[in-house]
């Protein structure tokens, strides 16, 4: 199967209202060149200095999503030219978007990064983190930035009714998230929940966006 073809066989399963981000870190600029070729322009990296080298020999008009945990000294490398950074987990790093958005003179669009997994390794905030990030007055201060949704990975597992269940109480974060009156930087409408494995039960339990990697560009 060509990436052509993954990417449409892929696409033709997905409603309108989701957004796919065909995850390619990793893979070579070709690899790319033809997912783009075949109508793809969101693209999710989890390295900065690999999606900044490829945005360089890459089209202008992709969107890039950075997927992976962020280092804050990285930021900088980024923050001229991507679109959404999604695992964002803490104010610190928030500040430092912030502050190296303002420096290009961009808004930069997050998502916080929600711990929904059984699983220790996986980064992400609690319900008390999340509270007491969106209450502190120094995120009130921060022009730079937009909270546009939440970002979850579900444990790495078999249990489909696990995942299931975790997916759920991100759809249930996000929901009582969404009734908070916007401001110019907390506007969330964005659910990044599923993968490769597991995108089809986070579209059933309400995702808004997918993260798809080997499904459209094979195995790494």
């Amino acid at each position: 199967m060509s990436i052509k073809n993954n990417l449409l066989e892929i696409q033709a399963t997905l409603p309108e209202h989701v957004t796919l981000v065909a995850v390619s870190k990793t893979k070579p600029v070709p690899d790319l060149q033809e997912a783009y070729d075949a109508g793809q322009r969101i693209f999710g990296e989890n390295k900065i200095q690999e999606m900044a080298e490829k945005s360089e020999q890459l089209p202008k008009d992709i969107a890039w999503h950075m997927i992976g945990h962020v280092q804050t000294n990285k930021v900088k490398f980024m923050a001229g030219f991507v679109s959404l950074i999604h695992g964002v987990d803490s104010l610190k790093l928030l500040e430092e978007i912030n502050k190296q958005a303002l420096k290009n003179n961009r808004i930069i669009d997050c998502l916080l990064q929600m711990h929904i997994a059984e699983e220790e390794t996986k980064f992400g905030l609690n319900e008390e983190e999340l509270e007491a990030l969106l209450a502190s007055p120094s995120f009130q201060g921060l022009n730079n930035i937009r909270i546009s949704g939440l970002m979850g990975m579900a444990t790495f597992t078999e249990n489909k009714e696990q995942i299931r269940k975790e997916f759920l109480y991100l759809k249930t974060v996000f929901d009582a998230l969404a009734l908070r009156p916007k401001t110019n930087n907390f506007a969330p409408e964005i659910i990044s929940m599923g993968m490769s494995g597991d995108y089809q039960i986070a579209i059933e339990c309400g995702s808004t966006m997918v993260r798809i990697g080997s499904s459209i560009f094979g195995n790494r």
